[in-house]
């Protein structure tokens, strides 16, 4: 049988979120789905606590989910970044010299990090903060991306960012093969550039800078506490709390995205992966 291995990648900080729970739980759906193939996988998981612990993996997993989290993506002192970039780095070199690739999902500041450690983007702090449910544009290349099969244009997506990144630098990212799948909502009203919210890096390696892994179940659950519920109120008035809970119990909003994306991305790497389980890997 097949072994594929996969390592989440917690970059929460040890901050309590319900992303880690919305990706767990695609694993599990995915590991569900892959038994009822004519030729399963056997599935594994490890989680790395990367920046409360400087725990990095090593290169003997086969996929990466590398998750958003609190705080600045600007450069640091923190011993756990040169860690991260060196993983990286690696990964980007594996695939270009072996059959058996790796692939990687890169959400929000795993996104961010990545995009400044590769000058495609200018990495810069927002004048506000972005939360919310919001529409998320395809570019002409997202238009035929296979991870966004199945997604309208625009496609609804949980947004909760601090920073983004915007200007992508066409000269690098023709260089490296990468491509810009989508763009956020249109502001006719704001002079301000768009930030780019998903890159397709390469065959194997992609990223998003909003949340595709958000549920509308699990989200719902947690709006509605009184906590989260009085904090987006205070900070962003009654009206945008009204919109995400109704954004929340509409089917085609993120929901329709939590089905499509991740689960995708999972499904054709084990199915990749199942390929070339016989050919023997460079070292």
């Amino acid at each position: 049988m097949n072994s594929v291995k996969i390592a989440v990648l917690d970059m929460n900080n040890k901050h309590a979120n319900e992303s880690m729970r919305c990706i767990m739980h695609l694993i599990r759906n995915a590991q569900g789905e892959n038994q009822q193939t004519e030729q399963p996988s056997e599935l594994s998981v490890d989680v790395f606590d990367i920046r409360g612990s400087n725990d990095v993996p090593d290169l003997s997993y086969d996929i990466y989910i590398s998750s958003g989290g609190p705080g600045s993506p600007l450069p640091s002192n923190d011993e756990w970044e040169t860690a991260y970039f060196k993983l990286i780095d690696q990964l980007f070199a594996w695939n270009r010299h072996n059959d058996r690739k790796k692939f990687v999902f890169l959400i929000c500041h795993s996104f961010q990090l990545v995009v400044r450690h590769l000058e495609l983007g200018l990495l810069s702090q927002r004048k506000s903060t972005s939360f919310g449910i919001f529409p998320v544009h395809k570019t002409e290349e997202g238009d035929t991306e296979h991870m966004l099969t199945g997604l309208a244009d625009p496609f609804f997506a949980v947004d909760s960012r601090d920073y983004q990144i915007t200007e992508p630098n066409s000269e690098r990212m023709e260089n490296m093969g990468a491509q810009v799948l989508c763009l956020e909502k249109y502001r006719p009203h704001v002079p301000l550039d768009r930030a780019v919210m998903a890159i397709r890096f390469s065959p194997e390696i992609i990223g998003t800078q909003f949340h595709p892994e958000a549920d509308n179940e699990g989200m719902l659950r947690y709006f509605q506490t009184a906590e989260k519920r009085n904090h987006i109120v205070l900070n962003f008035g009654q009206e945008k709390y009204d919109d995400m809970v109704a954004y929340l119990l509409d089917p085609d909003k993120i929901a329709l995205t939590e089905s499509v994306i991740i689960p995708g991305f999972l499904r054709d790497a084990i199915q990749a992966m199942a390929v070339t389980a016989e050919e023997p890997q460079s070292v």
